[in-house]
């Protein structure tokens, strides 16, 4: 039995797939995450900050350590919106091979649409594999758009979008002020706008969701004092329960907000932008369902690679 380990670094937290594989499947997954907000402030200075990148290290240190422990040493990182939009981002890659002697890739959002997509189709409940999916993977720094079947990817687009990104660019106040909210949702919409008609033409018969903010809105929905990754994934959330979590997380202060069963801490600030991304993406395309799935771009990461790519 083999094992692997992927790091994924993202603009609000830093993930950790250890897998173990037989005959080509997955049999077994442990997941870590730690919050480092490597992304904060990114989206107006274009730097990751110095306390960002050492935070960030500290967990990939961590992280380093228990693969190491588990008796892995090929451990394979990705980075995602906010190093790939840093323009001090190849500085952060040296101080990671220069401190921990780990080698850093930075993804695209295509490619990280397709790690998505990977590990969704093959890690869900799909009714039909020739219909058309839609897979909604919202981030920190963007969201990613994946439109495709069994069969494979028809289109796919990222967009910079995000819960952290929009959270930057759009709430000071606390709680935020009806002024704010009115220019967060005004913002998102022109945004996701341009894929909005592209994917309405192709029809998705299911559309499924990945991430911290889905992942999160379902614990909520569940009330989920311990995370529970069995019952996150392939929950159906309702666009009903997401509009009325986004009422409940305006009205709250994030003192308040951190007080909500389900609701990581260090997310409380985020969960306002994150949650208006999908709701506004779903009332676009009048989608009153969402499928949630805890396979990832992580998965798809470890399927990508035990498989011959086409």
């Amino acid at each position: 039995m083999d094992k692997y380990c992927v790091i994924d670094i993202g603009t609000n937290s830093i993930r950790m797939l250890i897998a173990k594989i037989e005959r080509g499947n997955i049999v077994h997954i442990e997941k870590s995450l730690e919050t480092t907000r490597i992304g904060e402030g990114v989206n107006k200075t274009k730097v990751l900050s110095e306390a960002a990148i050492a935070r960030s290290i500290n967990v990939l240190r961590e992280f380093k350590n228990e693969a190491v422990k588990q008796g892995i040493d090929k451990i394979n990182i990705i980075a995602t919106s906010a190093v790939r939009d840093a323009v001090n981002r190849n500085e952060f890659i040296r101080n990671v091979k220069n401190e921990l002697k780990l080698d850093v890739e930075i993804i695209s959002g295509e490619r990280e649409a397709q790690l998505g997509f990977c590990g969704v189709i093959n890690g869900i409940e799909i009714n039909n594999r020739e219909n058309n999916l839609l897979v909604i993977d919202i981030g920190g720094g963007s969201t990613e758009f994946v439109l495709g079947n069994g069969q494979g990817i028809k289109y796919s687009r990222s967009l910079n979008v995000g819960a952290v990104r929009m959270t930057d660019k759009h709430i000071t106040n606390d709680p935020p002020t009806d002024t704010e909210i009115y220019s967060l949702t005004e913002d998102i919409r022109n945004i996701i706008n341009k894929v909005i008609n592209i994917i309405k033409k192709n029809k998705p018969v299911q559309v499924i969701g990945i991430g911290g903010t889905v992942t999160t809105l379902t614990a909520i929905a569940l009330e989920l004092e311990n995370y529970d990754r069995k019952k996150v994934h392939n929950y159906q959330l309702q666009i009903r329960e997401i509009e009325e979590m986004i009422y409940r997380f305006e009205n709250l202060n994030n003192d308040e907000r951190k007080k909500i069963i389900g609701l990581q801490p260090k997310r409380a600030d985020i969960i306002l932008a994150g949650s208006k991304i999908l709701y506004e993406i779903l009332n676009s395309l009048d989608v009153k369902i969402i499928t949630i799935s805890e396979f990832d771009n992580l998965e798809g990461y470890i399927f990508d690679h035990l498989e011959p790519r086409g």
